[in-house]
């Protein structure tokens, strides 16, 4: 998909979609997927397959054994998380390493199996487009730190944990926000528009806008703002979950208990590796 063009007139280049990860994009668009072939595309890759399989037999994914091959993963874990998993490794790849951004991929991964694992057990078709938008929601960040590491590296200790303030500090300094080319570079690489669209307006629904109302309840943006709360603010998830569910559409006593059910899980997962 094009990226916006007043984006393109800014000097902050979106990085290209890995080989892999566009051959993997329209396996996953399909209405019946081979596991067969997901792992064998997966596996063309040796680096990346060995990648997979390392963050496969992590704790946070509690399997009681480890798994040998990528198919093997796929038929214990699922196709929604293998393909995150290698989705993140892909986002990953395209950028430097640095200690700075390591907080954003660990964020990342556990959003993503928050949102992806809460979308599953409440039925909602959007699951994938859950997980990958939990996965993606600060990859903006990576970028501008791309762009401009030494003064992304302050703008990011100044502004602490605090997005919003990031944010106007984004804006002034390079016209754009992190929430905007995280979105184009969603947009960019094919996912899904529940997923681009949550990236775009996650900042402002977090921190109390109302959820934008269209022909798709926002469910995904919904679970965004509560995997927010289980993340950083455990004490107002209540409070969360009664403001954004009956503006996607959902019962909230069955999404608190969702939220909880999946932190629950993922809690035991880590404690018990």
């Amino acid at each position: 998909m094009p990226v916006d063009p007043q984006l393109r007139r800014l000097d902050v280049s979106i990085p290209t979609q890995p080989h892999a990860l566009a051959q993997l994009s329209p396996l996953l668009a399909r209405e019946e997927v081979a596991l067969s072939a997901v792992s064998a595309l997966i596996e063309t890759d040796m680096a990346l397959a060995a990648a997979v399989l390392r963050a496969v037999n992590s704790s946070l994914y509690g399997l009681r054994g480890r798994v040998q091959t990528v198919h093997q993963a796929l038929t214990y874990l699922g196709l929604r998380e293998v393909a995150a998993i290698t989705f993140e490794i892909g986002l990953r790849a395209v950028f430097p390493q640095a200690h700075e951004l390591e907080p954003v991929w660990r964020r990342a991964v556990r959003r993503g199996l928050l949102m992806g694992r809460m979308a599953q057990r409440l039925g909602s078709t959007d699951a994938w487009a859950a997980h990958s938008a939990g996965l993606f929601e600060e990859c903006g960040k990576a970028v501008l730190f791309r762009h401009d590491c030494n003064n992304y590296r302050t703008m990011l200790h100044d502004a602490g944990d605090d997005d919003v303030a990031l944010s106007k500090l984004e804006r002034a300094r390079f016209g754009v926000s992190h929430d905007a080319l995280g979105a184009a570079l969603c947009e960019s690489w094919g996912l899904a528009g529940a997923a681009v669209a949550c990236v775009r307006q996650h900042v402002a629904v977090q921190h109390g806008a109302p959820l934008p109302q269209g022909p798709q309840r926002p469910t995904v943006l919904a679970l965004s703002a509560v995997a927010y709360g289980q993340m950083h603010a455990p004490d107002t998830l209540n409070e969360t979950v009664q403001r954004v569910a009956p503006e996607a559409g959902l019962d909230p006593a069955r999404l608190l208990e969702t939220a909880q059910r999946v932190q629950q899980q993922l809690d035991s997962a880590t404690q018990g590796g």
